[in-house]
């Protein structure tokens, strides 16, 4: 089992807008720019193999400005294209908080981080009681028939609580800032109510970058 210090105090980030990564789920990412090449490159030359994810937050004043809070995922699967891009696949492993950005010679970007108040990431699968799957289901269902979307109804009614809750909260697609809330979620429970608001909120027809604010 992973402890917080065993984590290390600086790692690579990745910025990626509407792409979060949770805890105990996996995220597939294609890598084809250089410098995150030369990050996939550096990762794996460490026991370990850890890569931060974490969306961009761009502000007026600082057009490459991060999330304070983003999730880190250790390379657990990567394969190379014949046109030299890979693809690999992150675990997640826990949330981090960003304390500063570290200046350096690499090509991509490296940050102090802060573990603290994510301990329970580490620990076991959560549960949550409070879901109701037979209506969950069907609200998805309902909200995936409007975006003309299919999925694995096997898969998904065979699921856990908390692999199916952080799976939809990757998997949709959702505004940016809505994606950061589900991340950001003290609770698997308080993930899943984010959750369903955003989806009920679509099916009225509303614009969910209005109710995230």
């Amino acid at each position: 089992m992973i402890h917080p210090a065993d984590l290390p105090d600086t790692i690579p980030v990745f910025p990626l807008p509407g792409a979060v990564l949770l805890p105990r789920s996996r995220l597939p990412l294609r890598i084809f720019e250089p410098r995150y090449l030369q990050m996939l490159e550096d990762a794996l030359k460490t026991p370990q193999r850890l890569i931060g994810m974490v969306q961009p937050c761009p502000v007026p004043d600082d057009a490459d400005a991060l999330h304070s809070i983003g999730c880190v995922g250790r390379i657990v699967q990567f394969s190379e294209a014949e046109d030299g891009r890979y693809m690999i696949t992150l675990s997640g492993l826990s949330r981090y908080r960003i304390v500063r950005e570290v200046d350096g010679f690499s090509p991509y970007r490296r940050c102090d981080v802060s573990w603290q108040g994510f301990d329970a990431d580490l620990g076991k699968a959560e549960q949550d009681d409070g879901l109701e799957r037979t209506s969950f289901l069907g609200l998805l269902k309902r909200y995936l028939a409007m975006q003309q979307r299919s999925t694995d109804w096997e898969a998904l009614k065979g699921a856990g609580d908390e692999r199916l809750v952080n799976s939809l909260s990757m998997m949709l697609e959702l505004d940016p800032k809505d994606k950061q809330a589900l991340l950001e979620a003290p609770s698997l429970s308080a993930r899943r109510e984010t959750l369903v608001t955003l989806i009920e909120y679509a099916l009225l027809g509303g614009n969910s970058k209005e109710i995230m604010q």
